[in-house]
Order: C-alpha cells, then sequence, then structure tokens
C-alpha cells in the first residue's frame, strides 16, 4: 500500500426520485433568501419549475448559461446576481450551467445548492473553468463547491439518448482518470471502479428505453460517484485535452469527453497497467482501452473528432497548447505523441 493523503470537503447530498420537493427547504437549511436561479435558454423549464417551488425565496433567474463559461457570460450574471442582492445561487441544468454558478460564487463565496440533470459530476467539485479568448483557464478553490446537491433521477427522463450517452461517457472519465492519478487513494478508486461499473451497465439501457428510471437512477449514481473521483484528485492528459478541445474550438464538452477517452487511455495504458486492469474489469473487457471505445459505439456515441467538427488543421495547435505548461500524466507527455493521439482520435479506429 503506497502512502496517501484523503482529503475531503463537506458536502451535503441528496439522492432519489422525487428529491426535488426538499429543493425550498435546501436552500432554507443554507439560511439563503435570496437565490438567484441558473439555467441554459434550453432548461428554463427546469429553471421556472425551481422558481415556482421556491416562492418567495427566488430573487430572479438569469437563463443564458452557455458551454465553456465564457468570461463575458460570467461577468453579466455577477451583474445580475449583484443587481438582484441574491445571497445564494441555484444551478439547475448541466455542467454548464454548474460552471456559470461557480463563476459567480468565485468572486462571491456566497452559497450554491446545484439541481444536476444530466451526468457531467461538476456538482461534486470545487473546479471552475471560464474561457476567455479563446483558451479555456481551469482552476480549484472551495468557495465554488456547491454547499448541496440534489440528486433526483426523474429530471434526468427527457435528457434524449444521444445527449445521455455522451454525458455518461464524460462521467466515465472522470473515473478513468482518477485511477491513475499523481494523489490517487484508495477510498476514491472504489469510488471510480463502481462508477465505471454503474455507468457501463446502465448507459445501454439508458439509450434504448430513456424512460427507464431505474437506469436513469443507476446511472446518476455513478456520475455522482464519477463526479466525486473529479473533485477529489487531480486529473491528467485526458482531461487536459478535452479543455483544450472545448475552450479553443468551441466543441461540445461531453462528445469530446466520449471522443477522446479510449485514446487517453491507449496513452496511459503501459505505464499505469493497475488502473487498466481495474477499468478493463469494470466495463468486463480484456483491454481498457477497448473496452471504452466499445461501450461508446454500442450506446451510439460518436468516436472521432472528425464527426463532431474538429478541423483537422487545428491538430497542430491543439498539441501544442496541451502541452505547453507541465502537469503530471502517468506517461511523459510531448507534442509529437500527443499530436498523434490526437491523430487518431480524428480518424476514430479503435485502439489497437
Amino acid at each position: 500500500m503506497r502512502p496517501f493523503v484523503y482529503d475531503h470537503a463537506a458536502q451535503r447530498v441528496i439522492f432519489g426520485i422525487g428529491s426535488i420537493e426538499r429543493l425550498a427547504d435546501e436552500v432554507s437549511r443554507l439560511g439563503v433568501r435570496r437565490v438567484l436561479i441558473l439555467s441554459t435558454p434550453a432548461e428554463r423549464r427546469f429553471a421556472d419549475d425551481a422558481a415556482r417551488r421556491l416562492g418567495s425565496l427566488s430573487a430572479g433567474m438569469f437563463a443564458e448559461a452557455v458551454m465553456h463559461v465564457p468570461i463575458e457570460t460570467a461577468r453579466a450574471a455577477r451583474q445580475r446576481a449583484a443587481e438582484l442582492e441574491a445571497d445564494g445561487y441555484l444551478t439547475i441544468g448541466g455542467g454548464s450551467t454548474t460552471g456559470l454558478g461557480k463563476a459567480i460564487a468565485l468572486e462571491s463565496s456566497l452559497p450554491i445548492v446545484a439541481v444536476p440533470t444530466t451526468y457531467a459530476g461538476s456538482e461534486m467539485t470545487s473546479i471552475y473553468g471560464l474561457t476567455e479568448g479563446g483558451i479555456k483557464k481551469t482552476g480549484r478553490d472551495r468557495r465554488v463547491l456547491p454547499a448541496a446537491v440534489l440528486y433526483d433521477p426523474a429530471l434526468t427522463l427527457s435528457l434524449p439518448p444521444q445527449i445521455s450517452g455522451p454525458s455518461g461517457m464524460n462521467a466515465i472519465a472522470h473515473c478513468v482518470e482518477g485511477l491513475y492519478a499523481e494523489d490517487a487513494n484508495p477510498i476514491i478508486s472504489l469510488m471510480a471502479a463502481e462508477g465505471i461499473r454503474a455507468l457501463a451497465r446502465s448507459l445501454p439501457i439508458v439509450v434504448r428505453q430513456p424512460d427507464n428510471l431505474d437506469a436513469r437512477s443507476d446511472a446518476l449514481y455513478g456520475a455522482w460517484l464519477g463526479g466525486t473521483v473529479l473533485g477529489a484528485v487531480g486529473m491528467a492528459i485526458h482531461h487536459k485535452l478535452c479543455h483544450v478541445l472545448g475552450g479553443s474550438f468551441n466543441l461540445p464538452h461531453a462528445e469530446v469527453h466520449t471522443v477522446i477517452l479510449p485514446y487517453a487511455t491507449a496513452f496511459n495504458r503501459e505505464a499505469a497497467p493497475e488502473a487498466m486492469r481495474l477499468v478493463a474489469g469494470a466495463l468486463n473487457a480484456s483491454d481498457a482501452a477497448q473496452g471504452l471505445y466499445d461501450l461508446a459505439v454500442q450506446i451510439g456515441a460518436p468516436t472521432s473528432l472528425k464527426e463532431i467538427d474538429m478541423p483537422l488543421d487545428g491538430l497542430d495547435r491543439a498539441a501544442t497548447l496541451a502541452t505547453a505548461n507541465p502537469y503530471y500524466n502517468p506517461r511523459p507527455v510531448d507534442v509529437q505523441s500527443v499530436r498523434q493521439l490526437l491523430q487518431d482520435a480524428y480518424d476514430g479506429r479503435r485502439p489497437s
């Protein structure tokens, strides 16, 4: 057993079908009296329902969250929060909405209540990200960790199969990288392996039977585990590449994770054999990278960067950006090897 540090921030999680009924109680429990409700335009119906449930606790709404949290959107939301004299935030939706709430909390230090409707996992982390000038910058700050998270599987029933699949693969990516993290520890490794198992068995059902509430609950459970892993340990080349591709080329977040994951896993195969064994076992596959690729195919998710409109002439720039600053990865990272990884992901061939 290698030495480890386990540092877990306090956070309240309410999981179960119908947990949205407890929204007003959870907001009041934090002492919040004027909550700003955040969502994307597409998820406005969830925000409207939350406002109804909150009644006088709702100060107003900002329903303009978008992918990768552009600095301009963050500034507009911060201004709205100040105008309404909000003393807390409710994020209801996916990672884009949670990210926007974090961008406000980073300056105000006021509490967030998060209600996820996808499998992104951001609600369980102190990680924030802002995109400015085509560059996405991320950091960690416990001020942005949501104080309470309500997981209601019923809210994911309307998530279309073509979004559910990649969103779940995004959650699996957190688990995979958590297993070979520099600061990995036994508790988080248990969570990571269990998260992969839960998502691998539930996602094929979710995409075939979107109204299957048992499968939706299992997938959301796996996503919670993935988010917990993401929040507890550091990530490596997979997440670095996804931030570069998303922030600099405006590619869809979950789909980028889905495409890159098998190739980042193959990249680290020889350098992290125990992690690969655990991933393969959780997938019931003989090889971790191939098992992840096959799962993506099974759920009808994209398997190449070309499919999600990554420009071929952008691969060189992406490789340069992804290796510009040093970071931990089990295998040493250099421009040439990362450029080959990106080419493999662009072509979309099953990892060898």
